[in-house]
């Protein structure tokens, strides 16, 4: 089948989930009396027919029935079709702002319903994309909160040096004072957080800044890097900080 079928049948099969809906009765009726059923059922619809417009790169189709399922079902599976709409935001049509929003409310979902985890994941995509797109401030909020979420847990404080390192950068790039009293700050929230690789490179890097040195800025990287691999998300924002080092020639070799 061509995609023009796919897309005709997608819009059929939309079509029959839109008549369950309104036969189902209220939203409450649907989803806690008699019509609950035909709510399952016209949801599994919308699915299906989503599949068939991302098949068919139709992806403002697809969009449409993940936000159909999201007026018609519960947080957590509302959650889940915003970080869908999300993914095809940022992988396909390539508009992150839209793809922030819909992590955004697919966390806030995951919120009312208490699942601090799966709100932690889709916080982190925005703060990452936060800080690519320059937007350093909300970057750090987001990266403090997790850390402050995660530092306390177990299983889960191993992250949290990871959390505070990226806040700090983010720091780094607007203010290197700031960054100084940050890294600071989150030796004195996590004290495990003193003994990191991390903090130990954000020191260096800070000394060698200070001093204007973007040769022994370089060294601390790749000493670093050639222990702990740093992905490009972190090259990214640790050349922006070199550059702002006078004479520097804007690159990590």
């Amino acid at each position: 089948m061509d995609n023009s079928g796919k897309e005709k049948e997608a819009a059929q099969l939309m079509a029959d989930a839109d008549k369950k809906v309104k036969s189902s009765g209220s939203l409450l009726g649907g989803m806690f009396g008699g019509g609950r059923h035909k709510v399952e059922e016209a949801c599994e619809m919308y699915c299906r027919a989503a599949n068939m417009f991302k098949i068919a790169k139709n992806w403002s189709g697809a969009i449409v029935c993940f936000l159909h399922i999201n007026s018609t079902y519960q947080f957590t599976i509302a959650a889940k079709h915003h970080i869908s709409i999300a993914e095809v935001y940022e992988s396909d049509l390539v508009d992150i702002e839209k793809a922030i929003a819909h992590y955004e409310q697919a966390a806030d979902y995951y919120k009312g319903e208490e699942s601090n985890s799966s709100a932690n994941k889709c916080l982190l995509k925005v703060g990452a994309y936060c800080a690519q797109l320059e937007q350093y401030q909300k970057a750090i909020e987001i990266y403090e909160q997790v850390g402050a979420n995660t530092m306390d847990n177990p299983l889960l404080k191993y992250s949290a040096k990871e959390y505070f390192f990226k806040a700090a950068l983010c720091h780094f790039i607007v203010d290197e004072l700031n960054a100084k009293i940050a890294v600071e700050k989150y030796e004195e929230m996590f004290p495990a957080f003193s003994d990191s690789r991390e903090c130990k490179l954000l020191k260096k890097l800070l000394e060698a800044h200070e001093e204007q040195n973007s040769e022994a800025f370089t060294e601390a990287v790749k000493e670093f890097d050639s222990i702990s691999r740093l992905d490009q998300w972190h090259t990214t924002l640790l050349l922006r900080i070199k550059k702002t080092i006078q004479g520097d020639e804007g690159d990590l070799k």
